[in-house]
C-alpha cells in the first residue's frame, strides 16, 4: 500500500518533512517514507491519494477510561460534588459498578470509533467494572479488534469493593497479561492496573506486587497518583509518606510503570519518578474538569513523560491545545509551554506506547508500525518542518482524519469505518445507557 501526495509530517527528528510526501506499508509496517518522487507506485500496489491533505502518524492517548462515554448526558442522583472525592463517590463509583459485560464492550467502541474519527490508532485504556470483572479486559480487546486499533489493557485494583473485588481485580491483570505475553502481535499490550493510593492498603500493594512480578520483573503498573491535594495529605497522616513515595518504596514505579496525574508532586516525588524512570502522563482537560490544578510539566525534566484525555474526549488536538493554554494560564507567561507539549504528543507517547506495544508506533519511518492517518487539514499557509507544530496545535483542534491505517489495514476511508456498523453501536449503546441510568 502506498499512500502519497500530500505533505508529510514523520514525528521522525532525523527526516520529520516532505512535501509531496508518500508513506509505503509491506507487511503491516512502515517500508518507506519519504519524498512522493522517491516513492513511486510499485506494479499492482494499492495506492491511496490524499489529495494534498496532512499525512501523519496515528496519535496516541496514553491514559483513557472507555467505559466514561456511558456517563455523557448522564444526570446525577445527589447534590453536585463539591470536592473530587465527591466526584468519584457521586459519579464514577456508581457508574462503573452498574457496567455489565455488553456496557464495557458497547462503550469501548463508541469510544474508540471516537478515536479513530480524531485520528488516534493506540490507546492506553485503564479499566473499572467491579460487578464485571472477569473478562473484561478480553471484551475491551475484542471492541479494540473490531475498530482494528492498537490497545494497552489494565482492570483498576482497588479496596473500595472488599476482598473479593480486590483478589478479582488481580486474577483479572494476571490472566490479561499472560495472554498478551503469549501472543505478541503488537495489537495489545498490557500493564497491572492499580486504582490510586488512597484506595489501596499497604497489604493489598504488596497482593498486587507479588502478583505482577510472578509474571516478569518487566511488569509495569498503571497507577493514578497525586491527583489532588487530599490524596496527599491522607497519605502522609496514615502512612508517613508522600503517595508517589510511597508507591516507590512499595516497588510500584519503575520504567514500564505510568503514574497518572502528579499534579501535587514536590521535587522529591519529581526525583523518585527520575530515579526509577516511571512514566507520567498529564491529563488537563480531566484536571481542569475536575478543578483539582494544574500539573507543572515544565518541571518534569528528565521525566518520559505523555499526554492523556483520562476519559474527557478521543480529540488528542483539543487535549494539547488545553494543555498548551492552562500552562500560559497557570503561569501567567504567553512564552511559556510551547516545547513541552509538542514533545508530550509527538515524542512522549509514541515513546511510552511503544514500550509496551514492542514496536514502535507513532511514528512513520521505515520499520515502524504501518499506522497512517490522512487528515482533513489542508495547510491554508506554507507548513515546514519548522511550522508543522503551528500547523497542529491552532489547526488541528476539531478537524477529523479523512482516512486512518493501522498495521496496513483500512479501518476508515474517506470518513467510511470500515467492518463496523457505526449506527448499529449506537443505536445499541443509547439504549443499554437509558438502562443503566435507571439502574445508576
Amino acid at each position: 500500500m502506498l499512500i502519497t501526495n500530500g505533505p508529510l509530517l514523520t514525528f521522525d527528528p532525523s527526516r520529520p518533512f516532505f512535501n509531496p510526501g508518500a508513506v509505503r506499508i509491506e507487511a503491516g509496517v512502515i517500508a518507506g517514507a519519504g519524498d512522493a518522487d522517491a516513492l513511486g507506485p510499485k506494479s499492482g500496489e494499492e495506492v491511496l491519494d490524499a489529495g494534498g491533505r496532512l499525512i501523519l502518524p496515528g496519535l496516541i492517548d496514553a491514559h483513557a477510561h472507555l467505559y466514561s462515554a456511558l456517563a455523557r448526558g448522564m444526570a446525577l442522583k445527589d447534590e453536585p460534588p463539591e470536592t473530587f472525592v465527591q466526584i468519584l463517590e457521586r459519579l464514577w463509583w456508581r457508574l462503573d459498578r452498574v457496567l455489565d459485560l455488553e456496557d464495557v464492550r458497547l462503550s469501548a467502541l463508541v469510544g474508540l470509533i471516537g478515536y479513530v474519527r480524531n485520528g488516534t490508532t493506540t490507546v492506553i485504556d485503564h479499566h473499572a467494572s467491579p460487578s464485571a470483572i472477569e473478562g473484561s479486559l478480553d471484551v475491551i480487546a475484542g471492541a479494540f479488534g473490531e475498530a482494528g486499533l492498537r490497545g494497552v489493557l489494565c482492570y483498576e485494583v482497588t479496596d473500595r469493593n472488599g476482598e473479593a473485588g480486590v483478589k478479582a481485580g488481580i486474577e483479572e491483570n494476571v490472566r490479561f497479561l499472560k495472554r498478551v505475553q503469549d501472543e505478541r502481535d503488537g495489537r495489545l499490550g498490557g500493564l497491572f492496573g492499580l486504582h490510586a493510593p488512597l484506595t489501596l492498603s499497604d497489604e493489598t500493594l504488596r497482593a498486587c506486587l507479588e502478583a505482577g512480578r510472578s509474571l516478569g520483573a518487566d511488569v509495569g503498573f498503571h497507577v493514578h497518583v497525586s491527583e489532588h491535594e487530599p490524596e496527599v495529605a491522607d497519605s502522609l497522616e496514615r502512612y508517613g509518606k508522600r503517595p508517589l513515595q510511597r508507591l516507590r518504596d512499595a516497588g510500584v514505579l519503575g520504567r514500564n510503570s505510568i503514574a497518572a496525574h502528579c499534579i501535587h508532586a514536590d521535587e522529591g516525588d519529581l526525583a523518585a519518578l527520575r530515579e526509577t524512570e516511571t512514566i507520567a502522563v498529564h491529563n488537563p482537560q480531566s484536571n481542569m474538569n475536575n478543578a483539582v490544578g494544574c500539573a507543572a510539566i515544565r518541571r518534569w525534566t528528565g521525566i518520559q513523560a505523555g499526554l492523556g484525555t483520562d476519559g474527557m474526549t478521543q480529540d488528542m488536538y483539543a487535549a494539547a491545545m488545553t494543555a498548551y493554554l492552562l500552562q500560559k494560564h497557570e503561569a501567567g507567561d504567553p512564552r511559556v509551554a510551547w516545547d513541552e507539549v509538542r514533545d508530550l504528543l509527538t515524542a512522549g507517547n509514541p515513546a511510552i506506547a511503544s514500550r509496551f506495544l514492542g514496536c514502535d508506533v507513532g511514528i512513520l519511518r521505515e520499520g515502524a508500525a504501518g499506522d497512517v492517518v490522512v487528515s482533513d487539514y489542508r495547510p491554508p499557509t506554507p507548513l515546514s518542518a519548522d511550522n508543522f507544530w503551528g500547523h497542529l496545535l491552532y489547526g488541528g483542534a476539531g478537524l477529523q482524519a479523512r482516512t486512518v491505517v493501522v498495521g496496513g489495514r483500512v479501518v476508515m476511508r474517506d470518513r467510511e469505518l470500515q467492518g463496523i456498523d457505526e449506527e448499529e453501536i449506537f443505536t445499541r449503546e443509547r439504549e443499554r445507557a437509558a438502562r443503566l441510568w435507571e439502574r445508576f
